[in-house]
């Protein structure tokens, strides 16, 4: 029975002893193995891995991407304007010598670090611009820069500084209404302008636009009366043809034209003299005497008394 019980606590003794003598490292794991306190062998692969114990020591750190999520700080701009900046990093641990060097292995310590690298260099870059530049197209400069500078001051700490952004930028609470009103007052001045300077522009087009109306009818007019002289002039050359062809026919042709017309509003009576150059053709189908010339004109003298050619 003794011996039973020796060769138990042989065994428990020999695996407390190989549990002490061992260590695993994880797949998102970072070792480092110390000599009392004396860093003696980093950067152990995925597995299991021994040690001498209670003379060596075993740090392990996290291998992921980490983030730091730093509390909102006040910082001014080149206007002396007071922004609330809430920003945040991913980072990750690429030397753990460096690492714990550095930090003493301790991930609060180095975010403490980080943020303060952070907010500085924030403060610079935003110091440098205007509000509007801020929250508009400056916005990813200022983060490129912030990321470009922290990373090379993480390098003492180990660290390799994935990403920088800010996730909101406001005004202090006390001023943000007023500085809302401000800017609505002149988006709103902004607004007035640039209508007032798109009726005017409206008002010369619509002045072009007429002036160019006016000048195509007063072509049009000077070209209408052009042809409508042009037409008269043939049409009189036309009658003066016809004239020295037949005159007694035309005679007769425009006595037919100026019965047309006398009658032609539903008119039937007239007061002429029975004498009158108007009923020539009518006395006499051939004519009679007279000028036939004068026939052209009795048309206009219809509808009148006493007043035949």
């Amino acid at each position: 029975m003794n011996r039973f019980y020796a060769v138990i606590v042989v065994l428990v003794i020999a695996g407390v002893t190989f549990i002490a003598s061992t260590f695993t490292v994880g797949e998102t794991e970072r070792a480092i193995k110390l000599e009392l306190g004396e860093i003696v062998q980093a950067d152990y692969e995925p597995g299991l891995h021994f040690q001498i114990p209670f003379y060596q020591t075993v740090r392990k750190f996290d291998d992921r991407i980490l983030t730091m999520d730093s509390t909102p700080d006040r910082m001014l701009t080149v206007e002396q304007k007071n922004l609330v900046v809430d920003a945040f990093m991913k980072w990750e641990i690429v030397d753990s010598v460096a690492f714990f060097n550095a930090t003493g292995g301790d991930e609060d310590r180095a975010r403490g670090r980080l943020h303060e690298y952070v907010r500085n260099q924030l403060y610079d870059e935003i110091g440098k611009r205007t509000i509007l530049e801020i929250v508009s197209d400056e916005r990813a400069t200022i983060m490129n820069e912030v990321q470009s500078v922290v990373d090379d001051l993480a390098e003492q700490l180990g660290v390799n500084v994935v990403d920088v952004r800010v996730k909101r930028i406001e005004l202090p609470e006390e001023v943000r209404n007023s500085v809302y009103q401000r800017m609505e007052t002149e988006r709103g001045a902004a607004a007035s302008r640039y209508r007032s300077l798109g009726r005017q522009e409206a008002q010369e087009l619509r002045a072009e636009a007429e002036r160019e109306v006016e000048e195509i009818l007063a072509r049009a007019y000077n070209e209408a009366e052009t042809i409508r002289g042009e037409g008269d002039a043939n049409s009189a050359n036309v009658y003066a043809q016809a004239y020295e062809r037949d005159s007694e026919f035309y005679s007769f042709y425009r006595s037919l034209q100026a019965y047309r017309e006398s009658f032609a509003e539903g008119r039937d009576s007239m007061v002429l003299e029975p004498g009158s150059d108007f009923f020539r053709y009518f006395r006499d189908p051939q004519g009679g005497e007279g000028s036939g010339g004068n026939q052209g004109q009795s048309g206009p003298q219809q509808g009148g008394s006493g007043q035949g050619q």
